[in-house]
């Protein structure tokens, strides 16, 4: 390995485990000075498990989603998912409802660096139960290796371990967005250089963005090169679809909203004095702090009855421009013209920007005119690839706000919101399978209201136990707020004291009462339907005459509704209504598009149903007593609403 590091990959043994291997014709090669023949050489990333993770990603699952009333906020009209489980499930699930439906998908997995849990399909494990399982301590935990090799590269934590359980999920990734869906993944130099190939091998090198930087601050932590930075690696889904519809991506300027608001208090106490309220603005810049984002436009220190502006130059680039004359339009006397003449030669287009109030005139004819550009035109730029912020500032505001140190490097909810804001608008849909702490619910929130937008999100979380000796202030977090201890928990929490925290610190904002602060938990868990329902032809008659239902007895109508919603491909955010009609509990899915009830049926219940003209009606076998209602039922909502579909399950 010291010699060869390249011949060294990774193989699995008679038992299926992985352990470190030698490929033996690289040897060869390094050791022949000749070319050896082997294994025929392609361009590609290969690793033991890559067959099975191309499987998974295929196979169907007979799951489902569950909601969860209690653990929800508004959960009839908000329009955000929080997916509790895991999330190679959930992003099966969704693949009926939201194919080609979301925009933005951003995640920020296990990094994969030797100390984080290693996420396999069904499970998380932490170090102690790896470190068992992959025989380096025994069962009383003595180590059976030494420190320094433990905790090596070349032991403990596989790259293909990590590579099965991206690889599989990412693939699910490409379906979901739209056109001109985008996806951000976020990872350190650990695994960056894989993830990267995966990215290209899924969506195509060809729709490769760019690597965004995060330069979250200096640490002290090393004894070569402080790594002081991650990446944000970017791809789209076609970069030719962008191209074509000339969809560009725009990052907001960061200190505007305080130079606005310092403008306006001057205007207020200067009223029209424009001259007083440069002079005010140029001192308010200048005794900004160093750093503070306002002072990088400083320039912008003018203003008139339409706004901050620029005064730039007027001149022709380069010298040789035009010098005829132009009269200043208090004095009526012919102005200085720049040395370098006129930028422009046409003297109808210069009396246009003066008549338009686009020339800033000195206080008299002595002074050269400039040309004015507004900061409210120039709200935007192209994104930079690199973001400075300090990644304790997002800490200390979380453990502000939930008022526990739960989540000690939780991601910026500002850096995201840029990300949000730079390539998303209104209505557009966000999806975060790597949850963790909601950070990106926090940023879609944040972003919501101070674009006035709306739009949503789906968050997946495994409920990962918190080891309480590891962990211990997310632990007595939980313990404290009656809440079972794992991640999940802390994560809807999160989201729900967000939001609170937005509208109270906004309560006197117009429309702030609009802002959707909420969320519909659904939790992933076996079908509704017990095995006869799939394979019915497994059972003996007699057993089938026995069969009362088909349905688990401890599932509820509102669980087969959300059964129904994946199965037909319905978006599980549209507004849902429980309506009390004659005794049952009907469900009204998107006004009336989706009507469903799984109570005994009768005919006077259909026909009142009937009198809505849903665009589909659903039911169970067991709403009905004989096999004839359902014929007659389907014939009853013919006759009174004949565009209706009507199902069974």
């Amino acid at each position: 390995m010291a010699l060869f590091p390249n011949c060294i990959t990774e193989s699995k043994d008679d038992n299926g485990n992985l352990k470190k291997a030698v490929d033996f014709d690289l040897l060869r090669q390094e050791l022949s000075q000749s070319l050896v023949e082997g294994g025929q050489e392609r361009y590609r990333l290969d690793w033991p498990g890559k067959r099975q993770a191309i499987l998974e990603a295929n196979s169907p699952i007979a799951k489902t989603l569950r909601p969860a009333r209690e653990e929800s906020v508004n959960f009839d009209t908000t329009e955000n998912l929080f997916i509790e489980g895991d999330n190679l499930d959930a992003l099966k699930l969704l693949q009926e409802s939201y194919l080609g439906q979301v925009k933005m998908i951003y995640i920020d997995p296990p990094y994969n660096t030797g100390s984080d849990f290693i996420y396999k399909d069904d499970f998380s494990e932490n170090t102690s139960d790896f470190l068992e399982r992959s025989e380096q301590v025994d069962e009383e935990g003595n180590r059976l290796i030494d420190n320094y090799e433990l905790n090596s590269e070349t032991n403990g934590r596989f790259h293909s371990d990590w590579l099965t359980m991206m690889y599989s999920r990412i693939r699910l990734t490409k379906s979901l967005l739209k056109e001109d869906g985008v996806i951000f993944v976020s990872c350190d130099e650990n695994e960056h250089a894989k993830l990267k190939l995966i990215l290209d091998e899924t969506f195509g090198q060809n729709n490769f963005i760019a690597d965004l930087v995060w330069a979250g601050g200096r640490k002290n932590d090393s004894q070569h090169i402080s790594v002081s930075h991650e990446y944000i690696i970017c791809y789209v889904k076609s970069l030719s679809y962008l191209k074509n519809k000339k969809i560009i991506w725009r990052q907001k300027k960061k200190g505007l909203d305080n130079i606005y608001k310092k403008a306006n208090k001057l205007k207020k106490e200067f009223k029209n004095d424009y001259q007083k309220i440069h002079e005010e603005l140029k001192n308010w810049y200048k005794n900004l702090a160093d750093g503070d984002p306002s002072k990088d436009h400083k320039h912008y220190s003018h203003m008139d009855k339409n706004g901050i502006y620029f005064a730039s130059d007027i001149s022709w680039p380069g010298g040789g421009g035009p010098k005829y004359e132009v009269l200043h339009p208090i004095t009526q006397q012919p102005v200085k013209v720049p040395s370098r003449g006129w930028v422009t030669n046409s003297q109808a287009k210069m009396k246009e920007w003066i008549d338009n109030g686009l020339v800033h005139f000195g206080i008299d004819e002595n002074y050269v005119p400039c040309l004015k550009t507004y900061l409210k035109d120039k709200e935007v730029q192209t994104p930079y690839s690199v973001f400075y912020q300090d990644g304790r500032a997002a800490s200390k505001r979380l453990t502000q706000l939930m008022g526990n140190n739960v989540f000690p490097y939780p991601k910026d909810e500002e850096i995201i919101s840029e990300l949000v804001s730079m390539v998303t608008s209104e209505n557009d849909i966000v999806i975060d399978f790597f949850a963790g702490s909601s950070t990106t619910a926090h940023s879609i929130m944040r972003s919501n209201f101070e674009n006035s937008e709306e739009r949503k999100f789906i968050m997946v979380q495994l409920d990962e136990p918190i080891d309480p000796n590891k962990q211990k202030d997310a632990y007595e977090f939980c313990l404290d707020n009656n809440f079972k201890p794992n991640i999940a928990e802390i994560s809807k929490e999160r989201i729900r004291r967000a939001g609170q925290k937005i509208l109270a610190d906004n309560q006197d904002k117009d429309g702030i009462e609009d802002l959707d602060i909420g969320f519909r938990v659904l939790k992933i868990d076996s079908t509704n339907m017990k095995d006869v329902y799939y394979t019915p032809d497994n059972y003996e008659q007699a057993a089938l005459d026995h069969l009362e239902s088909h349905i688990k007895e401890d599932r509820t109508g509102e669980d087969l509704l959300f059964q129904v919603m994946l199965d037909w491909g319905v978006p599980l955010s549209l507004p849902i209504e429980v309506k009390d009609i004659q005794g049952s509990s009907v469900y009204y899915v998107g006004i009336d598009s989706l009507v469903a009830c799984f109570d005994t049926l009768t005919t006077d219940l259909i026909d009142e149903i009937s009198k809505d003209k849903p665009l589909k009606f659903v039911s169970s076998e067991l709403a009905i007593a004989h096999d004839q209602d359902k014929t007659n039922i389907k014939a009853r909502f013919a006759q009174l609403s004949p565009d209706t579909q009507v199902e069974f399950i």
